[in-house]
């Protein structure tokens, strides 16, 4: 599966500029997202991406954005969001797990970011694309005796 990804997401975007003119050509692209891909868990800056392609960061992020009608950032955001969805289905990792395993900082930025993108938390997507897959409640700690509970 993690194979699937890296083929489709490795192959040149259909909304590339009509000329590529002014796009990266195909090797540069290609190294690009091989880079972005290898370290999707770790912290990757477009700095360093623009070097592996020898290319200044602005020249780089305007060609990649050209070439693939996403900015740098949000290609590997994208690439996060479906690695992410990949360990959902595929790992009884927890969302915690999962959002390092996808180089995001913590959880509660990858829930922000995967609400953002999918319009659903990770949670509820897990709940509705797993099958048998289904909501705990967590268990709360018993009201002491003799004290009662607003409700």
């Amino acid at each position: 599966m993690a194979h699937l990804q890296q083929t489709v997401a490795l192959a040149p975007s259909s909304e590339s500029c009509t000329t590529r003119i002014g796009g990266l050509s195909p090797q540069r692209e290609r190294r690009a997202k091989q880079l972005i891909l290898d370290r999707l868990g770790e912290s990757l800056e477009v700095t360093e991406l623009a070097e592996a392609c020898s290319l200044s960061r602005s020249h780089f992020s305007r060609a990649f954005k050209c070439s693939t009608g996403l900015s740098p950032q949000d290609w590997i955001r994208t690439q996060r969001i479906a690695r992410a969805k990949q360990l959902i289905r595929l790992t009884h990792l927890s969302l915690t797990q999962i959002s390092l395993e996808c180089g995001f900082c913590d959880q509660a930025h990858f829930c922000h970011i995967f609400t953002r993108s999918e319009g659903i938390s990770p949670f509820a997507w897990r709940c509705r694309e797993v099958p048998g897959m289904k909501p705990e409640r967590p268990q709360s700690a018993a009201a002491p005796v003799g004290i009662r509970l607003a409700v």
